[in-house]
């Protein structure tokens, strides 16, 4: 007869080996997953999609494989650009799988392998790149960049890289100091095109309004006031009255003979006359060292050839009259006077 204790301590075994075996079979694939099966260390083409799956459990084993994209920071990457710039670059890498037969089988450890691709795609960039590159035409390192990360990773591995972005470039700080001269030169050099291009507007303009003005000499005249009523509106203590220059042309055409002329063409008139006889003379006279020629003798004349001088008789003298106190002389007697 079997003993009870033995018969109970043999339920106990199977009972533990169901539940061992049990929690061997059963497996849950959460639906961000994949399932790959390895059979006596063979993989099978079938993959276990997301929900409760059951294996042998004896010889079946099965991997779990992520499917969502994984953003993996890549480290600071010193490197020295085309033009001769050392730069700091670090970038950040999304991929995700997309076999996840080649992403089990055909790389150990393919995070680790993602993350050494992307340091030294990251480092063969800088080299083929310039500076201003690096700085203003990110998208296009970042697209260059992206397509020499994916090439050795999506056949072989099984990894597709989505996207990378460059986060920073640090420059030393002499660079720093040249760009920022740089950008203060560009941007004072704008400000005197600027300034420049404002005043040959303004001298057009102003030209036109001289030609309008000098058709109406009035309306000269009400600007020269309008400016007066501008001078006088800020309080001013002095009051500057400008004298037109057409009462200076009309007292010039009332005064006799000829006028004299005045700014720029009497400067050119005189320029124009004076030829510069009188300095030639003086320098050859300096140079020869000699006298200007004597005048020619006047002719002998005889006292009976000079006529006789006449007599001027004497004019007698006139007495001034006799005036009261506060009286004046007629005119014609102030004429007659003098």
């Amino acid at each position: 007869m079997i003993p009870v204790g033995a018969v109970f301590a043999v339920i106990v075994i199977l009972v533990l080996l169901g539940i061992i075996a049990a929690a061997r079979s059963f497996k849950v694939i959460q639906q961000y997953e994949k399932g790959v099966i390895y059979r006596f260390g063979q993989v099978l083409p079938e993959l276990r999609g997301p929900g409760l799956h059951t294996i042998r459990p004896i010889g079946d084993r099965m991997a779990k494989v992520n499917m969502q994209i994984v953003a993996m920071a890549v480290p600071a990457q010193d490197g020295i650009t085309r033009d001769n710039v050392t730069v700091r670059v670090d970038a950040v890498v999304y991929f995700r799988v997309v076999d996840p037969i080649k992403a089990t089988v055909n790389v150990q450890n393919y995070m680790f392998a993602v993350s050494q691709q992307a340091q030294t795609s990251l480092r063969s960039i800088i080299g083929q790149s310039e500076m201003d590159q690096l700085l203003a035409e990110r998208d296009t390192v970042n697209r260059e960049l992206r397509r020499i990360i994916d090439e050795p990773t999506e056949e072989p591995w099984g990894v597709r890289v989505e996207r990378v972005e460059i986060k920073d470039v640090s420059l030393p700080e002499g660079m720093k100091r040249s760009m920022s001269r740089q950008a203060e030169a560009e941007r004072e050099r704008r400000a005197r095109i600027i300034t420049a291009d404002g005043e040959y507007q303004a001298s057009k303009r102003l030209a036109a309004a001289a030609a309008v003005m000098a058709k109406d000499p009035a309306a000269l005249q009400l600007r020269l006031l309008q400016t007066v009523v501008e001078v006088a509106g800020e309080k001013n203590s002095t009051l500057v009255m400008p004298v037109p220059v057409e009462l200076l042309r009309f007292f010039e055409k009332m005064a006799p003979g000829q006028p004299a002329p005045t700014g720029s063409t009497a400067l050119a008139d005189a320029e124009a006359q004076d030829l510069g006889d009188a300095e030639v003379a003086a320098a050859e006279a300096a140079i020869s060292h000699t006298a200007a020629p004597p005048t020619a003798a006047l002719p002998a004349f005889s006292e009976a050839q000079v006529p006789p001088v006449p007599a001027v008789p004497e004019v007698p003298e006139l007495a001034a009259p006799e005036l009261a106190p506060g009286e004046e002389l007629p005119v014609t007697d102030r004429v007659t006077d003098r």
